[in-house]
């Protein structure tokens, strides 16, 4: 035994001798991207048409490729605010893009915020806050950690600028199609930067009135057009710059603008740059995923950010970026077009549901407003009428949800006791409703339609927690990440505790995820 222990310490001893390899350095610049309602299977469909930004990532990059929301409302802003904050809504506070707010008697935005007003478009217009959403993000932590670090976050919607960078956030900027400028909100500062106020200056929208779309290979203008900004022409009307691709490269160009004039990658701490390409979501709800324009769109997309990538690393130096893309939704083909493929799939009546509902609420507690301003995925019942007639509240949401479960193609109907008391199926679908349910917020029941069936009455439409809503790409590229292609089914959730680990700092304070320590080197 003495041998053996002197043995052991020997081992012990050379180990510790033996050379260590160095840690990864740290970053100057991560770079996050958010490219709204982006399947992962769009990264398979349009591979060979890849060679730019997303074939860096694919090439170079560590790809995971099951990765799925936890959460059942696939939706913008819950999606942007899982990004970087690693919570889901039950924590996050942030559980659709907007919702009835019972206290105000009206429905809120996920970043309404009546205190604020917007800075540098329409005056008097209001303004937009992270104020509702309850957890940290990571350039939070970056913030509390690293104060020089310099956080900024930018899109055409004001939720996927706001979400993803946080509280503490330096700067966050969206695009206000009323005044055709770029701003941002008295949350964050009284005026606009010079060099904000320069861009909108140049009036970059001009170079777009009247273009039409036509196909990246197009060899002139005599190819037929995907849309229009001129209306009542032949060709569909695009409805407005952010449902084109110039949309996309407009926030490509602020982006650029913000590296240089916020000197992004060259403070004392870590910067971070959140990006979110909203135009693939506008074009995606208008034409559904089968349509030959996302594919262009994917395309163009790919190209700006190859761009981007270019810009970040000219600006911050090469191998000092650290990158992440992903998206925050996926999104259901066209019920047409899934008709027309003899599979699964309609368009059902919002109203229909409703009359449903408050016709068996009335006839088992007489009559009343039973419903509250809001959509059927998610009712409120009215709380005055039910305190009103003494009734018992979870009685009256187990007779609105029989009325509700009775309709076709109806999947499930939870009521709010059932998430409270965790009286759910114990499957991904049960599960994703329970970490959905935030009780000071959150409606009386969660209505699911059947798979590719939609509440949706013309559009494309997501929301749900089925996959093609779920899987989303997750790419990391850049120093400490070992490139590879990884199939165990990871979250979203994950990013945040993932960057946390690479830079130093502590994971925002609703994160759920894990490290995804497989592909750190």
């Amino acid at each position: 035994m003495p041998r053996r222990r002197n043995l052991l310490c020997l081992l012990a001893v050379a180990a510790l001798a033996a050379p260590q390899a160095p840690a990864p350095k740290k970053p100057r610049l991560v770079l996050a991207v958010v490219i709204d309602q982006f399947r992962y299977d769009y990264l398979l469909r349009f591979r060979a048409d890849y060679h730019s930004g997303l074939a860096r990532l694919l090439h170079e990059g560590a790809v995971f490729a099951d990765a799925h929301f936890l959460h059942a409302a696939t939706v913008t802003a819950v999606g942007h605010a899982t990004l970087l904050t690693g919570a889901t809504p039950s924590e996050s506070g942030i559980i659709g893009n907007e919702w009835y707010d019972r206290s105000s008697g009206q429905t809120v935005t996920s970043v309404s915020d009546p205190d604020t007003k917007a800075v540098g478009g329409v005056p008097g217009a209001a303004g937009a806050s992270p104020r509702r959403l309850l957890v940290s993000t990571l350039g939070d932590e970056l913030k509390m950690s690293m104060p020089d670090s310099k956080v900024i976050g930018v899109s055409i919607k004001d939720r996927g600028a706001i979400l993803p960078s946080g509280h503490m956030a330096d700067g966050a900027y969206w695009y206000d199609p009323d005044s055709n400028h770029w701003i941002t909100s008295s949350y964050y500062r009284s005026e606009l930067p010079p060099w904000v106020k320069s861009l909108n200056g140049e009036k970059t929208f001009q170079r777009y009135v009247g273009a039409k779309w036509l196909p990246v290979d197009a060899r002139d203008e005599s190819a037929q057009p995907f849309c229009t900004l001129v209306a009542g022409t032949d060709v569909r009307y695009c409805g407005g710059l952010e449902a084109t691709p110039w949309g996309n490269e407009m926030i490509e160009e602020f982006a650029e603008r913000a590296l240089v004039n916020e000197d992004l990658g060259h403070h004392a701490g870590v910067d971070l740059l959140t990006v979110s390409f909203s135009s693939n979501d506008y074009v995606g709800h208008a034409v559904g995923p089968d349509d030959p324009a996302i594919r262009d769109l994917a395309i163009r997309t790919d190209r700006l950010l190859g761009k981007l990538f270019d810009a970040v690393e000219q600006r911050a130096g090469a191998g000092n970026v650290l990158i992440v893309l992903t998206a925050d939704h996926g999104v259901s083909p066209m019920p047409e077009v899934n008709q027309a493929r003899h599979m699964p799939g309609g368009r059902l009546s919002e109203e229909r549901v409703k009359k449903a509902i408050n016709d068996a609420l009335t006839r088992r507690f007489g009559p009343g407003e039973w419903l509250l301003p809001g959509g059927i995925e998610m009712p409120y019942l009215n709380f005055k009428l039910v305190a009103s007639l003494k009734l018992d509240l979870a009685q009256v949401e187990r007779v609105a949800a029989a009325a509700a479960r009775a309709q076709d193609h109806i999947a499930r109907v939870y009521t709010s006791e059932d998430l409270r008391t965790g009286n759910v199926q114990q499957d991904s679908i049960g599960r994703a409703f329970s970490v959905q349910y935030y009780a000071p917020r959150s409606g009386n029941l969660f209505i699911l339609p059947e798979p590719y069936y939609t509440f949706y009455p013309v559009l494309a439409f997501h929301g749900t927690p089925y996959d093609y809503d779920t899987h989303v790409p997750v790419l990391f590229l850049g120093p400490g990440i070992k490139p590879g292609t990884y199939r165990e089914r990871i979250a979203p959730n994950d990013i945040a505790p993932t960057l946390a680990a690479l830079l130093g700092v502590a994971q925002p304070s609703g994160s759920i995820g894990r490290v995804l320590s497989e592909m750190l080197q």
